[in-house]
């Protein structure tokens, strides 16, 4: 069983780092109490994860290419510990929000380093073997994050969602330490730090401005003050990858077409299937009073219809084109958010959902075992790592920008289903603060018209969202791709669903 051990020590980190992108979602209403939070810090609470693992994925594998893979799994695991003790103890938003992003730059490290060490640990068969379990462990954790969020916030307090992984990441770290040998590759370059910086100025300008934009109006100084440095610094990241000696990205990967469509269905995907389940969880607690632990499994549907798909996927879809698996996989998950905005209505409980949520979750499952093998085979082998590292970048952009996005189309939504009441009114039910309007004589019937409203107009957006990208992958797909010698999509319609125990290139880079 020794032989087993890297892949446990890995499997560990990978778990730690899925269950925090939902494990929070439940223990937003208790966090808004707790820490007298309004909206925006609770979507920042989300977001920066987030936007933290998409920054620094790519920089972070090129660091550990460099200095070791081991090395830098290493301290991803001491960061996200450290960081998740601090947000545990943290007395205030600010400080809560902060180290969510330093739990981010530990996870991105983890990330970026799961499957090279993987791959270095493992051959033949042996390697078949433990790209299935660590799919299925990421697969497992997506699942598990709402209900364990939610145990641990109704019996022991929100703060546990992060003291939980203290001992997890000790675990980890005792394991590699003791099972896992350093590699690294002898020909990495040095890492892009100005590539590094202007995207991740890039990134927090545009989802700063999304957030404001729910607050302030899209047409307000600071929202467009801030869309300005969003394209400025995106503008000066295509310059410096362009003239720079060691760039983080080679551009010329988006002269495939199918590259480009896996690129958007990547950020499409997370955005318009996982990004509104935040908006979701508020409601049910603060308004129809579910307690965390109800919440969490209202949720289940969705991630248990992906999982179960997923795990199907790979035998009952294989040798179809990547560009119907993929754009279908879309256009379930927009049809899935419109099937949830037709059924919901001022009221409605949970239940509602359901048929949304498990055709939501069919579209994922379909999608995502597909998705990191046809951005790798739609290059040239050589830039095959490369290519799942953007991939992964997208997917937690994607979840970024969708938080914002749909943060401000839902506060839009609740406003217009007051209609009367005060804006303050809004922003109380978006914060969580359902629970004391509610003590209000005849405050049920426009407390829950304006989460019905809220709601609808935030699943009709992440509706849009799905279609527009399903239709986006059938069409750019069609195409043949340009540089995309000897991978398995060499065409962008040729490409096809990896069998289930293919090696590491046909593995999903990260599931949501």
């Amino acid at each position: 069983m020794r032989k087993w051990l890297p892949l446990t020590a890995v499997c560990i980190g990978a778990f730690m780092l899925l269950v925090d992108v939902t494990i929070v979602t439940v223990a937003l209403p208790d966090m808004a109490a707790d820490m007298h939070t309004g909206f925006a810090g609770l979507q920042w609470v989300m977001d920066i994860y987030a936007l933290a693992l998409a920054a620094l994925l790519l920089g972070s594998g090129s660091l550990a290419d460099r200095i070791g893979r081991r090395r830098v799994y290493l301290g991803g695991l001491v960061i996200f510990a450290a960081a998740s003790l601090v947000c545990g103890l943290a007395g205030g938003p600010g400080a809560l929000i902060a180290f969510r992003a330093v739990q981010g730059v530990g996870g991105a490290a983890m990330a970026a380093t799961s499957m090279a060490l993987l791959s270095a640990s493992y051959q033949g068969r042996d390697r078949g073997v433990a790209f299935g379990v660590w799919g299925a462990v990421n697969g497992a954790a997506a699942a598990a994050g709402p209900i364990v969020g939610g145990l641990l916030t109704e019996h022991f307090g929100w703060r546990w969602i992060f003291f939980i992984n203290l001992p997890l990441c000790a675990l980890a770290v005792l394991v590699t330490l003791k099972a896992v040998t350093e590699s690294r590759d002898p020909r990495a370059q040095g890492l892009d730090l100005p590539g590094m910086a202007a995207f991740t100025v890039g990134a927090g300008a545009l989802t700063y401005a999304l957030i404001r934009a729910g607050e302030d109006g899209w047409g307000s100084a600071s929202t467009l003050a801030l869309f300005a440095l969003a394209a400025a610094a995106f503008a000066a990241f295509v310059l410096v990858e362009l003239r720079g000696s060691r760039p983080m990205l080679d551009l010329s990967l988006f002269r495939s077409p199918a590259f480009v469509a896996v690129m958007i269905a990547g950020l499409l995907t997370s955005g318009a299937a996982f990004s509104y389940l935040m908006y979701v969880s508020l409601w049910l607690q603060s308004a129809e009073g579910m307690s965390p632990v109800g919440a969490g499994l209202a949720l289940v549907p969705m991630s248990l219809a992906a999982f179960a798909v997923a795990a199907g996927a790979g035998r009952l879809l294989h040798g179809l084109p990547a560009r119907l698996t993929i754009g279908g996989g879309l256009l379930l998950i927009g049809a899935g958010a419109l099937l949830q905005a037709g059924m919901l209505d001022a009221g409605d409980s949970w239940p509602a959902l359901v048929p949304g949520l498990l055709l939501t979750g069919v579209g994922v499952g379909v999608s995502i075992p597909s998705l990191a093998a046809s951005a790798m085979g739609a290059v040239p082998p050589a830039r095959a790592g490369m290519a799942g590292g953007v991939l992964n970048t997208a997917r937690q952009l994607g979840t970024a920008l969708g938080i914002a996005v749909l943060g401000a189309v839902f506060h839009a939504g609740l406003v217009d289903g007051l209609g009367g009441q005060p804006a303050a009114t809004a922003d109380a039910l978006a914060a969580g603060g359902a629970g004391r309007l509610l003590a209000v004589p005849g405050a049920r019937a426009w407390v829950d018209a304006a989460f019905a409203s809220g709601l609808r107009e935030t699943f009709v957006v992440s509706g849009a969202l799905g279609l527009v990208g399903g239709l986006a992958v059938v069409l750019l797909m069609r195409r043949p791709a340009a540089g995309g010698a000897g991978g398995a999509g060499g065409a962008g319609g040729a490409a096809r669903v990896p069998a289930p125990a293919g090696e590491p290139a046909a593995r999903p880079q990260q599931p949501a």
